[in-house]
């Protein structure tokens, strides 16, 4: 099943509210003489995960689990190493597998012992999965809203990624979007821009690219954001004058997530604008995926644009994937 993002949890009864794992979506089946995991697409993904292959031992014949595989590192997930274990080197991968296993999280039944459990509506698929799929690690889930909620401020530290929320009187629907929704918090961030990338074939600014200071008093690049239309020449004229004395520096460090500018001319400018973005997750030292210019920010020193203002610090306490997954 696939999820649409909304803006809000919905209320009300009939819902199931689950967290948002960071990692590889797969259905793990013991069908037809033998232990697979699939990706979304109909990828098999035991090649990249060959510790999970001890899952067989408790996977009846026949049966099949909906989850999340997830790398955990100090209490929190790991995206980056996810993306790590797509090598071709089977003797890397082997390494890594031992080096930092990964954890297959089951949130729904589809089948068990023959039993097409997907039929089922999900509240009835829930309680077949607590019972059936005892030795597995299970998704917390709740059908309490505020609970939830909570959970959208809490559980980031530990590197989730927002709120699930399932229709609990629906079966199980491949690729339909019309019983599971997904929340995640909205952020920003205020960062020093350092650069810029030009359209292919034209003076036109593509994106502008993003800095944010670290521990050691140099600037990080951290991503990018697009330049509107609307606002190009409002943002041209007050970047481009920055062009003079700019230092000299490349901003297309590898990004697993981006073709690293997808080849656009790009250049340095003197960091010294400031302004806030909207950004989905950051990865390591990188917004994932691409961001959203909101506003300028004047009053604001360059230097003051910190990690410690984007990246929760983790407090005595605070959630971690173990205790999370201890708590179902």
């Amino acid at each position: 099943m696939e999820a649409e993002l909304v803006r809000d949890l919905p209320d009300g009864e009939g819902w199931q509210y689950e967290p948002k794992w960071d990692g590889f979506r797969g259905v793990l089946e013991n069908v037809g003489g033998g232990l697979r995991l699939w990706s979304r697409n109909g990828r098999p993904l035991l090649r990249y995960f060959p510790e999970l292959l001890a899952l067989g031992d408790q996977l009846e014949a026949g049966s099949a689990l909906d989850g999340e595989i997830v790398i955990s590192r100090d209490g929190v997930l790991d995206f980056d190493a996810m993306q790590t274990r797509l090598h071709p080197a089977e003797s890397r991968i082997r390494k890594l597998s031992a080096d930092v296993p990964a954890t297959f999280i089951a949130f729904d039944i589809l089948l068990w012992e023959g039993d097409e459990l997907w039929r089922l509506p999900l509240a009835e698929r829930r309680v077949a999965l607590e019972k059936r799929a005892e030795g597995f690690e299970l998704s917390l889930a709740t059908h309490n809203r505020n609970e939830a909620l909570r959970w959208l401020d809490q559980f980031e530290v530990a590197g989730l990624d927002g709120v699930i929320a399932k229709r609990l009187d629906r079966p199980y629907a491949a690729g339909a979007r019309d019983a599971v929704v997904k929340v995640k918090p909205e952020k920003t961030a205020d960062c020093v821009i350092v650069g810029f990338r030009r359209k292919a074939d034209s003076d036109k600014l593509a994106t502008l690219l993003l800095g944010i200071y670290g521990d050691d008093g140099e600037i990080d690049y951290v991503g990018s954001a697009a330049v509107a239309a609307g606002k190009h020449d409002e943002i041209a004229a007050r970047v481009l004058p920055l062009l003079v004395d700019a230092p000299e520096r490349r901003f297309s460090e590898p990004n697993r997530w981006t073709k690293a500018g997808g080849g656009l001319e790009e250049s340095a400018i003197r960091p010294e604008l400031v302004c806030e973005v909207r950004y989905d997750k950051v990865q390591g030292q990188r917004f994932r995926h691409g961001t959203r210019f909101l506003r300028w920010r004047p009053d604001k020193d360059p230097q003051a644009c910190t990690w410690e203002h984007v990246l929760p610090r983790r407090q005595p306490g605070a959630p971690t994937v173990e205790s999370l997954l201890a708590r179902r």
